[in-house]
């Protein structure tokens, strides 16, 4: 049995007061990061060279359905935890429902918030705007690997 990794925002409130005193920085991203690939390492990877500890907030089971339709998630969301929480740079998961990501930037106050190069800053939800600017948070924006997304596997394996 695959074990549960997630932390809840409460376990993350704490852990996160002791980065805090510790002088230490948090990074946090988001995303579904359903079929696990080679772009989502990388921008993973980079995004974590920002800051001492990269958390990521993971699109839930059902948030995935309502974003983009009711055949995915492919892999769940435990799977997809699992996945994650096994790259060495990636230190916590947190689960999140929503549409959007305002209450949990707003409650951790990260010092940084990542997005892959394909957002940019008029792209970015304008509630979790808002919530980044209260939080004095700073947004940064990763490289992509060209050609490596999902929609894009899933075009390939629906080929074979």
């Amino acid at each position: 049995m695959i074990p549960n990794n997630f932390i809840s925002i409460e376990e993350a409130c704490s852990k996160r007061d002791e980065i805090k005193k510790n002088g230490k920085t948090l990074v946090l991203t988001n995303g579904c990061f359903d079929l696990l690939h080679a772009g989502h390492v990388f921008s993973l990877s980079q995004a974590s060279k920002l800051g001492d500890y990269l958390w990521v907030a993971l699109n839930s089971d059902s948030s995935i359905k309502r974003i983009k339709g009711l055949e995915r998630p492919i892999i769940n969301e435990i799977e997809r935890a699992y996945m994650l929480k096994s790259l060495s740079f990636v230190q916590q998961i947190i689960l999140f429902d929503s549409m959007t990501l305002e209450r949990e930037i707003e409650i951790l106050k990260p010092d940084f918030y990542v997005k892959s190069s394909d957002y940019s800053l008029d792209s970015i939800n304008l509630l979790e705007k808002a919530a980044l600017s209260k939080a004095n948070t700073k947004i940064e924006f990763v490289g992509l690997l060209k050609g490596k997304s999902t929609t894009d596997l899933i075009s390939r394996i629906k080929l074979l």
